[in-house]
């Protein structure tokens, strides 16, 4: 058995944590330093983390690479599942054209640039956030902005602004689950503790938009379309994250909120519409009709079809129905993880391995392993059942469908290859014990670590582009410090998470994104410039936000 050592160099916490520190620094030099494609920079940072595990922390090399494929097959299994499955619906509704059709049905709302980039930079680019993420809201929403006559500049950071509130969530949950899973917390609490985070964000991101855009003054001249939205997806994004869990938190939100501001849009306008300066005249603008309802529900109905089918297995005999049929079909040595509540089997050659060391842990104890085989209730096989009614719906054949696919597959292997081995990554240092020497070095800041927290997640979604990535590094991490300090795992995983979203607006991915969809490639220093203001200060909100939580409203935490 590996028993874990937290200070492994010169018996000093200090010098373990310059260790420690090197798979992050290496991750950070490679990514924003070196520019290296993230799938590469994830793979070299891996490799170095073997190696401080096997020849600093002593681990046994079998058990480092047992370790790491347990992550590398969390990451394909339930979170690539839901990637690829996700982002395969979205890829069919560009591909039959109805992409178009949700275009019309948004832009053809209003001419008014104030309240086209509500609907489509904040609610549109959730929804896109809800089923596809990792840089489609944004490519999709500045392009789709761009084309409509914004300033390309503009446009970019527009969509970088607006992709914040939503993105603690992600695809159907993905970061939730990551985090969870990672820091072996309950995961509709750390649902039900983001839930509690995000929607201040929602709050105030329509009405930032709107602002940055056209000014203090002519935002309050929209100020219906700014409350509605902010309070429809805020309302909606805390309920169905504390009642139903994370799935569909992003999803539902977005569609509430855009009927919710296609309702007040049909008895009440702006005075006056708002353009930019270069512009040209009124007589000379493109216009977009809205589609007839019809055409804009067919267009829509793979997006409904997925929310209703996420609802109904929540009915409890079909819930138990399922379940039962996932015992039938799982492995003899599946269990029920009491904390999850999903079949379970014990990892071979890991579990019950490593010993975990006080002061992590009151004393000396076994550190689990063990790998969910929900094969039918994953969201991902959900998300799959959903795609195929939406195939018959939309009445596309298997030879199309196969072929979308696969395209599919193509376009996403640098983003399964990035995901497996971050997830590979992130538990290699918790088995190796090197997220520990972190966290009791960040426990050194006592009361002021829920402070911190946010900005931990902050630095993670900079580093990598993805929520769910920075959840992997550091959930562990934020629970084991919080456990030091005595403050809730929960409210510290959970701005990881919230604060994490404020610093994908200034990764060097989506800046990237950003300019690509805007043909301003070169250019994203400028952009940069723009939108780091914002995201550090919308940081600051949530760091206050969670200490006030920590320490004065903590009838909040679950």
């Amino acid at each position: 058995m590996y028993e874990q050592v937290y200070e492994p160099v010169a018996g000093s916490l200090v010098f373990s944590t310059v260790v420690a520190t090197i798979p992050i620094l290496v991750l950070f030099v490679l990514l924003a330093g070196l520019r290296l494609a993230a799938q590469w920079a994830s793979l070299v940072t891996l490799a170095v983390a073997l190696v401080i595990s096997v020849l600093v922390y002593k681990m046994p090399i079998g058990l480092a690479l047992d370790a790491t494929l347990l992550g590398i097959c969390f990451g394909l299994f339930p979170i690539v599942w839901i990637v690829i499955n996700a982002i395969f619906i979205y890829n069919l509704i560009v591909d039959t054209g109805l992409f178009d059709t949700i275009r019309d049905s948004l832009a053809g709302v209003s001419n008014d640039r104030r309240i086209q980039v509500v609907l489509i930079a904040f609610v549109f680019g959730a929804l896109l956030e809800a089923t596809a993420g990792f840089g489609t809201p944004v490519a999709i929403t500045a392009s789709l902005m761009a084309g409509l006559g914004f300033e390309a500049i503009y446009a970019a950071a527009l969509a970088l602004l607006a992709n914040t509130a939503p993105v603690a969530f992600g695809g159907f949950g993905i970061p939730i689950l990551t985090g969870a899973s990672v820091a072996g917390l309950d995961t509709m609490e750390l649902s039900q503790m983001v839930g509690r985070q995000t929607p201040l964000l929602a709050l105030i991101i329509p009405g930032m938009l709107v602002t940055v855009m056209s000014g203090f003054r002519r935002m309050l001249e929209v100020w219906p379309v700014i409350a509605v939205s902010g309070i429809a997806f805020a309302g909606t994004q805390f309920v169905v994250s504390n009642v139903l869990g994370p799935e569909l938190a992003d999803l539902l939100a977005a569609l509430i909120t855009v009927v919710a501001v296609i309702g007040l849009l049909s008895f009440w306008r702006p005075s006056s519409e708002w353009h930019f300066e270069n512009e040209p005249a009124a007589d000379e603008r493109e216009s977009y009709e809205t589609p007839p309802i019809g055409r804009t529900l067919y267009a829509w109905s793979p997006f409904i079809i997925i929310v209703a089918l996420f609802l109904l297995v929540q009915v409890p005999p079909i819930k138990a129905a399922v379940g039962s049929i996932q015992t039938a079909v799982n492995f003899p040595s599946a269990a029920v993880d009491p904390t999850t509540g999903l079949p379970v089997v014990p990892w071979p050659g890991l579990d019950g391995q490593v010993e975990q060391q006080p002061p992590v842990v009151p004393e000396a104890a076994p550190y689990s392993a063990s790998y969910a085989t929900n094969w039918l209730s994953a969201a991902g096989s959900i998300i799959l059942l959903a795609d195929l009614i939406a195939l018959a719906v939309l009445r596309v054949g298997p030879g199309r469908a196969l072929r979308i696919y696969g395209q599919t597959l193509k376009q996403l292997w640098p983003a399964i290859l990035t995901i497996a081995s971050i997830l590979g990554l992130a538990y290699l240092l918790n088995y190796a014990g090197v997220t520990y020497t972190l966290g009791l070095a960040f426990a050194a800041t006592g009361v002021l670590f829920p402070f911190f927290a946010s900005f931990i997640g902050w630095l993670g979604v900079a580093l990598t582009g993805s929520d769910t990535s920075s959840n992997a590094l550091f959930a562990n991490l934020q629970k084991v410090t919080a456990q030091q300090i005595g403050v809730s795992p929960n409210l510290t995983v959970g701005a990881n998470s919230s604060g994490g979203v404020l610093g994908k607006m200034i990764s060097p991915q989506n800046l990237a994104v950003g300019t690509s969809a805007t043909g301003l490639q070169g250019r994203e220093g400028d952009l940069l410039r723009l939108v780091l203001k914002w995201s550090i200060a919308l940081t600051l909100v949530m760091a206050v936000w969670v200490t006030l939580q920590a320490y004065v409203l903590k009838f909040l935490i679950p």
